[in-house]
């Protein structure tokens, strides 16, 4: 098992971006992405006064980061949920308003780790990449029966592959002889597919066609878009979020809400702005914060990260 399993990604100014909202006692945070309890183990352990709600769609990660936080006792609600699902889960505990919410929106290392699950390219394995195992269709399915059309589009969207359009021909001339079942074919698949130049950039040339099945499997961005503004939705006034995201189009979607926020909602002109349209955020984070080289060292699997972070500053009026 490699060190990189339990160094949480940027874990130390994700700590401090929150902090200022979790000193009070009773203050509540929301892990939105448990996976292993890297993240809430630290949560806990440095601000005792705080309460913790965590959440995740692995019922294997539930089971494994229960058995890590169970020394914090009641301090610690684990739920099964998906982290769109925010709003419910609070009511649920009776919880209105929490002081911080952060999201690691990284595939767990536990995932990528586990070979039977699908998720990793470098390894054969079923094609699954459900992170929820209980729930939905899996990446052989997609490959399998999804139009060529909606392949390359989802290749391009949630891949940003260029060579999307020769692989999916690939794709659909090959599942026809035989339906695709396991990665190595389809790593196998993508390499003969693509012309000299694209495989020397950027790694493993499967990474991109991966990423973007894995977001299409579990509707990670549909997830992500109802996520965040509910989750800015139930922050305390001085409530902070923190969200760590790993390709660009998470990225651009957290920082659109942020900075929607963060934004005065006045009609232009006003000579003064009322309170109403005053902006609810302040950002906390100027463009995204990147880790550090040494971070990076060792850890490999933080380099894509990005954080950004925002304070609730004022109620909704509207």
């Amino acid at each position: 098992m490699s060190n990189s399993r339990h160094v949480p990604v940027m874990l130390q100014r994700c700590l401090d971006m929150l902090a200022p909202a979790l000193t009070e006692p009773g203050a509540v945070v929301v892990d939105c992405t448990l996976g292993l309890g890297g993240h809430s183990e630290a949560l806990l352990t440095r601000f005792p006064e705080a309460r913790l709600v965590a959440l995740d769609r692995d019922k294997e990660a539930l089971r494994l980061s229960g058995e890590r936080l169970a020394p914090f006792g009641e301090r610690a609600t684990l739920v099964h949920a998906v982290y769109d699902e925010l709003p419910d889960v609070l009511a649920r505990l009776d919880l209105h308003r929490v002081q911080g919410v952060l999201f690691d929106l990284g595939v767990s290392s536990m995932q990528l780790d586990e070979a039977d699950r699908g998720f990793a390219y470098a390894q054969d394995a079923p094609l699954d990449m459900r992170m929820d195992q209980t729930t939905g269709i899996g990446a052989a399915e997609v490959l399998n029966t999804y139009p060529a059309g909606e392949l390359v589009r989802i290749l391009r969207a949630y891949g940003e592959e260029k060579q999307a359009k020769r692989i999916v021909s690939a794709i659909v001339r090959e599942r026809d002889k035989e339906p695709f079942t396991n990665s190595a074919r389809l790593v196998e698949l993508i390499r003969d597919s693509l012309p000299q130049a694209a495989k020397r950039t950027g790694g493993n040339p499967a990474k991109r066609t991966f990423q973007a099945l894995r977001i299409e499997v579990n509707g990670e961005l549909t997830v992500l878009e109802r996520a965040i503004p509910a989750a800015v939705k139930v922050l305390a006034v001085g409530g902070r979020i923190a969200v760590l995201s790993y390709h660009s189009l998470e990225d651009r979607l957290v920082k659109q809400v942020l900075a929607a926020g963060a934004a005065t909602t006045a009609p232009p002109g006003l000579p003064v702005v009322p309170e109403r349209y005053q902006p609810r955020l302040k950002l906390l984070t100027r463009g995204a914060e990147l880790p550090t080289e040494e971070e990076v060292a060792e850890n490999r699997r933080a380099a894509p990260a990005r954080l950004r972070g925002a304070e609730r500053v004022r109620e909704n009026l509207a």
